[in-house]
């Protein structure tokens, strides 16, 4: 049989058969002996050991084609990062930091503003703007009265979805909107610190409809990159591939040179100011992280 493991706990994997069955399995000693740990999305074989009791064995895992660390997950067609419109304001540092992790290990992304209701359309369009003109697909949603949910569930169908973002601002919500039985258990705003209580424990995959899942990720507050040179960062900012040709130095980093068609770019609109700054960022700090 083959299937893929949905949730990793305490040495069991629960394997979803892509029906309606999911078998308790154990992985055999062979994977300790290899140094392969079982990730919650790997598509596996197994045996079944009691049809009744629905637990199995797992005899061998299929090839990965991506794994995450930060989550812990394997075989994802694509991350949809969900960020609050506001409540919490959307802190776009860290948004740009899944962005560009996504982007390093070639996963689509799909950006996700909620609570739409909560913002002026002004701030939404903000938003939006800032994200399609560097090439990205924006949804804007309201899960509390389903507003553009329907468009959410197209794009997940016949793919693993992982869903990352902050805690709070309605990741888990929406997972319930799309899969009621994922009932997850939706936490509420802090109000003192605005950020969202830890709501999501594990790496767990939901079963939708035939070949298609979704993950709701725990909530991160901040992200690290790392495992990567700083000169390469520039390659996971999509929309600044069209003025490198206009840098007057070959390996233009577009930070202290003068003559910059990046830099250019942004002073002249075409490139988000607060996408620049965040580049910059976390140049310096991959730059400084590589000294030390």
């Amino acid at each position: 049989m083959t299937g893929k493991i949905i949730k990793g706990i305490a040495g069991f994997y629960y394997v979803h058969d892509g029906v309606s069955n999911v078998y308790e399995c154990k992985a055999k000693g062979i994977f300790r002996n290899k140094k392969i740990k079982p990730l919650v999305g790997d598509n596996v074989e197994f045996d079944i050991l009691d049809e009744q009791e629905q637990t199995g064995n797992i005899v061998d895992i299929l090839k990965r084609d991506n794994e995450l660390i930060r989550p812990a997950v394997a075989n994802i067609d694509q991350a949809m990062i969900v960020f609050a419109v506001t409540d919490p304001e959307p802190n776009l540092n860290l948004l740009d930091r899944f962005l560009i992790t996504m982007e390093a290990q070639d996963i689509p992304v799909v950006i996700c503003f909620n609570k739409k209701d909560l913002a002026t359309e002004e701030e939404a369009k903000k938003l939006i703007s800032i994200y399609e003109s560097a090439g990205y697909e924006v949804h804007l949603t309201n899960a509390k009265s389903g507003e553009g949910i329907e468009e959410i569930r197209d794009l997940l169908r016949g793919k693993t979805t992982a869903f990352a973002g902050p805690s709070g601002v309605g990741k888990s919500s929406i997972t319930n909107e799309i899969q009621p039985e994922a009932a997850m258990e939706t936490g509420t705003i802090s109000e003192k610190i605005k950020r969202g209580k830890h709501t999501t424990r594990h790496s767990e995959l939901f079963f939708v409809e035939a070949d298609t899942f979704v993950m709701d990720t725990p909530g991160f507050s901040s992200m690290f990159v790392e495992n990567m040179k700083p000169e390469e960062l520039q390659n996971f900012f999509p929309e600044f591939d069209e003025f490198i040709p206009d840098c007057r130095f070959l390996g233009c980093v577009h930070v202290g040179e003068r003559e910059c068609g990046v830099k250019d770019a942004v002073k002249e609109g075409k490139i988000s100011a607060s996408r620049y700054e965040n580049y910059r960022l976390v140049y310096e700090e991959l730059k400084n992280k590589r000294r030390y």
